[in-house]
């Protein structure tokens, strides 16, 4: 006989304890394989395609799409064993994976084969009793949870309803089809003049609009309000002459071969900064009451997408030349735009360089990247008036800010690191004497 085995979300690393429904890629009724991917989630980190243990018919979904479920909570059931499928194995033939990688390839089609109405499949797998085959006239077990739910919030009467699944089953669809009459008289109503009485502010304000404070935006909220909370930052910024700098970088790109990105140059300085200044590449254990110094410099910088803000990670930065950082920036920034970073791409960071220049402003005082102890944030890069050996002359300036966690070190290292850093921006030269 088949046997129902239920698949919970699973642990998806890195602390994460729950995932926001955003795709369904399988149906009640569907054929599965084992580790086929049958849901896709989205984590405070990235887009995760969920591969399902088992194989089998799908007997049931839990959560809607846009729906928060926390970590071990059901996500689908399926009937596994003998007549299910010919890719269903017992209960403890699993493939015991969790998840065959992070990321979402959208490319990917799902593996999916339903199961013809009126075959004996669907009637064993999707209810351990049989449904009458006429209309509903009482409750009946085998209709699915997110079913009497979608009726429940709407106020359908499931008795009423006729089901156009294997024996009269009732499907998510028959409800939908149930609620579309009463719309359908509303939307009739509407043209209706409807005298409205003026709101109060606190009125406007109680109907205002809300926007959920979870996925992403709800892991940058807790982030950057835990970083408040826990880290003494101060800030301290210098205006640097940034004319030399760019002029060695188009001397490097008029060679040939790959382009050196200005990010990746500003990113070698910063690995030379932090092997002179190695406080500023550290974390602090409050419950060791200790500093930890860091031996590599996995490098955070800022990447803009349609999720937002993101934060990817150069891993052993201080080992890369600008051409590999050059090529590690382009990649990981394409991969965040295509919505495929891995969880593992987005943390672990020790330090961050954050080019808010690209937004057309001068400064900003971060908020550090918490665990981390410090970031170093880039102005825009313009023509302004400059005082050039005793001169007034027209110059490429831009403004660098450190924002560093105040108990790591203090105002003179993070005055010297900065003044470096600021030193290498406009003279280049300054920088080579260090490798």
């Amino acid at each position: 006989m088949p046997q129902v085995m239920e698949f919970k979300l699973p642990d998806l690393g890195e602390g994460l304890t729950e995932a926001e429904i955003v795709r369904w890629l399988v149906a009640v009724g569907d054929v599965v394989a084992i580790d086929q991917p049958v849901v896709e989630v989205e984590t405070a980190k990235a887009m995760v395609e969920v591969p399902c243990p088992y194989g089998g018919v799908v007997t049931a979904r839990f959560g809607e799409e846009g729906t928060e479920l926390p970590v071990g909570a059901p996500l689908i059931t399926v009937a596994v064993g003998e007549g299910t499928a010919p890719e269903a194995e017992p209960e403890d033939s699993g493939s015991g994976n969790v998840l065959v990688g992070y990321g979402t390839d959208h490319s990917r089609t799902a593996r999916r084969r339903r199961v013809r109405p009126g075959s004996a499949v669907p009637a064993v797998a999707a209810a351990p009793a049989p449904a009458p085959a006429a209309a509903v006239t009482g409750p009946v077990a085998v209709i699915s949870p997110l079913v009497r739910k979608l009726a429940r919030d709407h106020g359908i009467d499931l008795r009423g309803l006729r089901g156009s699944g294997p024996e009269g089953l009732i499907l998510r669809a028959d409800v939908e089809a149930a609620l579309r009459v009463p719309q359908a008289q509303a939307q009739a109503q509407a043209s209706a003049p409807v005298a409205v009485p003026a709101a109060t502010p606190v009125a406007v304000a109680a109907v205002g609009e809300r926007v959920p404070l979870k996925g992403l935006r709800g892991a940058v909220a807790e982030k950057l309000s835990r970083s408040r909370r826990e880290i003494p930052d101060a800030t301290c910024w210098v205006d640097a002459d940034a004319t030399e700098l760019m002029a060695a970088r188009a001397a490097m790109n008029a060679v040939g071969g790959p382009k050196i990105s200005v990010l990746a140059l500003l990113a070698r300085i910063c690995t030379a900064a932090l092997a002179k200044y190695p406080e500023l590449n550290s974390t602090v254990d409050l419950a060791a009451n200790e500093i930890v110094r860091l031996p590599s410099v996995h490098l955070g910088f800022a990447a803009q997408t349609e999720r937002g803000l993101v934060v990817p990670v150069v891993r052993d930065a201080q080992a890369r030349g600008a051409e590999s950082l050059s090529a590690e920036f382009a990649r990981l920034t394409e991969v965040a735009r295509a919505g495929k970073l891995a969880p593992s791409d987005l943390t672990g960071g020790t330090f961050t360089l954050n080019n808010y220049g690209v937004f057309g402003v001068d400064g900003s005082t971060p908020i550090i990247n918490h665990p981390e102890a410090a970031m170093l944030g880039v102005g825009r890069i313009m023509a302004k008036p400059w005082v050039h050996q005793g001169e007034l002359a027209v110059r490429q300036v831009v403004q660098l800010s450190l924002t560093f966690d105040h108990r790591v070190c203090d105002g003179g290292t993070a005055g010297g690191f900065l003044r470096y850093v600021a030193d290498c921006v406009e003279s280049p030269a300054v920088l080579l004497r260090s490798l």
